[in-house]
């Protein structure tokens, strides 16, 4: 497929792509809150301060519904950026792939059916631990029998996230697990300095080398939840992790409690890995050896300008965007010049409603 780009490892993922190609999708987005996002001038998700703990929930919403029951309107700044959802249903409905709504700790319930983990949102990790301890290990208890059945049900699943300011928090659980880290961000201007001195405050609570202390302290309800799931799911079936730096946190955390490498890929779009102030293909190396799949999508060419931006830096990635993308390609053969077409379609009916 021209429009998806192999890197990191390339012969596993030209192996990767050939067990999936043409085969059976399942769509997951889990779903979950930081309140570390409430630093201000830490993420643009959301269209203001007041609305960013609905965020994750109208994702889910608007991928099962095509509007959102929790807000009036599908998250969206204020001058048109809209949600990546956006090209995550166009893809997920172009290919008829089913979705499932994991809800690991979102501030906010979406009004859906969802497999329910039962966390309660992160802190604000420049203050207090993210979450407990007992918390983690729950996460990773019952992420493990969601990937179990999810696993069972496909030939490969997807895994996305939602979640304002997981960068941040990815950015903390990596440099907890000694990697050297640069994230990547909602905006061009990303406000790394800011997210560095959050970590670094975070940091100084961290007296342990247990993992399950380094999510505790650091981490997010999301990232845990998703180590699970691909800890049980990866035994089974293959799994695109779907986003860019927030999985790689995952990655870092799963190598501690157990995932099969082989049925792994990361799933990212390019414009992802076109970010100059992250590192996510060097990243990865230093943790594992799975495959980087990029969905090389045209939004560059949109005559729609809230679509053009993320060829600009401003959102790039989330709720799984770019694994949805890879995996649409990959079921129907349909191209990105296509994808755009749809995607622009999806985008003026929503902002015609």
């Amino acid at each position: 497929m021209q429009d998806i780009e192999i890197l990191g490892n390339i012969q596993k993922g030209i192996e990767f792509v050939k067990k999936i190609e043409n085969k059976k999708f399942v769509f997951s987005l889990v779903i979950s809150y930081t309140a570390t996002c409430e630093i201000p001038g830490i993420t643009v998700a959301g269209a203001n301060p007041d609305l960013l703990k609905f965020t994750a929930a109208a994702d889910a919403e608007f991928l099962h519904y095509g509007y959102c029951k929790s807000i009036d309107a599908i998250p969206m700044t204020p001058d048109g950026k809209p949600t990546p959802a956006l090209l995550t249903k166009t893809a997920l409905e172009a290919a008829s792939i089913p979705s499932f709504v994991v809800n690991a700790g979102s501030k906010i319930v979406p009004k859906l059916p969802c497999l329910e983990i039962g966390l309660e949102p992160g802190k604000n990790i420049a203050q207090e631990p993210g979450l407990d301890q007992d918390s983690v290990r729950k996460a990773v208890e019952y992420g493990r029998i969601v990937g179990r059945s999810l696993g069972s049900s496909t030939d490969c699943l997807i895994i996305g996230e939602s979640i304002p300011g997981g960068t941040t928090t990815a950015l903390a659980v990596m440099t907890g697990f000694g990697v050297e880290a640069a994230v990547s961000s909602s905006m061009p201007e990303n406000p790394l300095m800011l997210k560095k001195q959050t970590v670094q405050t975070a940091l100084k609570r961290l007296d342990s080398k247990d993992p399950f202390d380094v999510i505790s302290q650091l981490g997010d309800p999301m990232i845990p939840t998703v180590a699970g799931i691909l800890g049980t799911a990866s035994e089974s079936t293959n799994v695109i992790l779907a986003g860019g730096t927030q999985m790689a946190a995952v990655i870092a955390f799963a190598k501690h409690i157990g995932f099969n490498e082989t049925n792994t890929a990361l799933g990212t779009t390019s414009y992802i890995i076109n970010d100059k102030t992250a590192n996510l293909v060097e990243l990865i190396k230093q943790i594992s050896d799975i495959p980087i799949l990029v969905a090389k999508l045209k939004l560059g060419e949109s005559q729609i300008s809230g679509l053009r931006s993320y060829s600009e830096g401003f959102v790039k990635e989330g709720a799984g965007a770019g694994g949805a993308s890879i995996a649409c390609m990959l079921k129907t053969g349909i191209g990105s010049e296509k994808l755009l077409l749809l995607t622009e379609r999806e985008y003026n009916r929503v902002t015609s409603q």
